[in-house]
């Protein structure tokens, strides 16, 4: 086991955080503009290329506009976790200089790791999580998930059962030491392996935006319906038919309803309400996540034709909290 410290070293933080559909990519793009700012991705997916309309990333002409990292650095058929991530980071911040970055995004642990470093827990065993997901193909996603409620089931609550990437992690942890991953997390919480950012007592300024609910219902409709007709089905079957999915890309939201489609499980109308419906779970999903970041300013999504950007870098203008306990 080893302790990865957090990426940012001194620098201030200046993030803004929200549910997916929220109009982060609007606002940010306008604020990073203002503060003369390039915008840092909190997005396990916009790391993929060639996924750009299901994951809804910044078109190109966007991205010229404001430079955009961690968008598009790795091809879908590769794995990208947390560790890689936290790497780049540190790449991304040694580059920038003095210049400001803006972080933007709605990945739980990617923040988690920004604010509080990581623990990188027992290494890998390729031949036991082989074993792991091949159970899962053989008996399926919600049986593999009751045996880890058997196990772990603090984990398993936080742990969506059709997430089997993240059930196969926390049982290849518990029958590879004989401890769970709740044990390993608390551990890093607790005890000496904190280190980087939470020790050093980082400055951060952290905004997420509110949407209310039936609000957000009807954009992630609209968003669904957007995309589906925006070509997210040929994009999904021409990565399928290349390179193929590798074990995080596949996860990507809406992906495998897609993937379902193209077999023939879902017609197009099943297959839209099936995202939007996981869409919303999703948006749930993210704001209990949130909750765990007390230092978040939880402020009204602004309306896309009026940000009143000038009121935005005066709420980023403030001096930071600290991430030091």
């Amino acid at each position: 086991m080893r302790a990865v410290s957090g990426p940012l070293g001194d620098r201030k933080l200046l993030g803004l955080v929200g549910p997916t559909a929220s109009g982060k990519t609007a606002l940010s793009l306008a604020l990073a503009e203002a503060l003369g700012a390039e915008i840092v991705s909190v997005d396990s997916m916009l790391v993929y290329r060639g996924m750009d309309v299901g994951t809804a990333k910044p078109a190109v002409a966007e991205r010229e506009r404001v430079r955009h990292h961690l968008v598009d650095v790795a091809e879908p058929s590769e794995a990208y976790d947390v560790v890689r991530y936290v790497a780049d980071v540190e790449a991304c911040v040694e580059a920038a200089g003095d210049r400001p970055l803006l972080f933007v995004g709605g990945t739980g642990f990617y923040w988690r790791a920004l604010t509080h470093g990581i623990f990188d827990g027992p290494p890998t065993s390729p031949e036991l999580r082989a074993e792991l997901e091949r159970r899962a193909e053989e008996i399926g996603a919600d049986a593999l998930h009751a045996e880890l409620v058997e196990v772990d089931p603090v984990a398993a609550q936080r742990i969506h059962p059709n997430d089997v990437r993240r059930v196969v992690r926390a049982l290849e942890v518990e029958r590879q030491t004989g401890r769970t991953l709740t044990d390993w997390q608390a551990q890093w919480r607790e005890g000496p392996g904190m280190t980087g950012a939470a020790r050093a007592g980082v400055d951060r300024v952290l905004f997420g935006l509110q949407v209310d609910p039936d609000v957000l219902e009807s954009r992630i409709r609209e968003r669904t319906r957007r995309m589906l007709d925006g070509g997210w089905i040929e994009e999904v079957r021409a990565i399928r038919d290349g390179a193929g999915f590798g074990p995080t890309a596949v996860q990507a939201l809406g992906y495998p309803e897609v993937l379902r489609h193209l077999d023939g499980e879902l017609d197009r109308e099943e297959l839209e309400a099936t995202i939007a419906l996981r869409t919303r779970q999703f948006a749930r999903r993210q704001r209990t996540w949130f909750r765990k970041f007390p230092e978040i300013e939880w402020v009204p999504a602004p309306d896309s034709d009026d940000l009143d950007v000038d009121r935005w870098v005066e709420r980023f203008s403030r001096p930071g909290t600290s991430t030091a306990s």
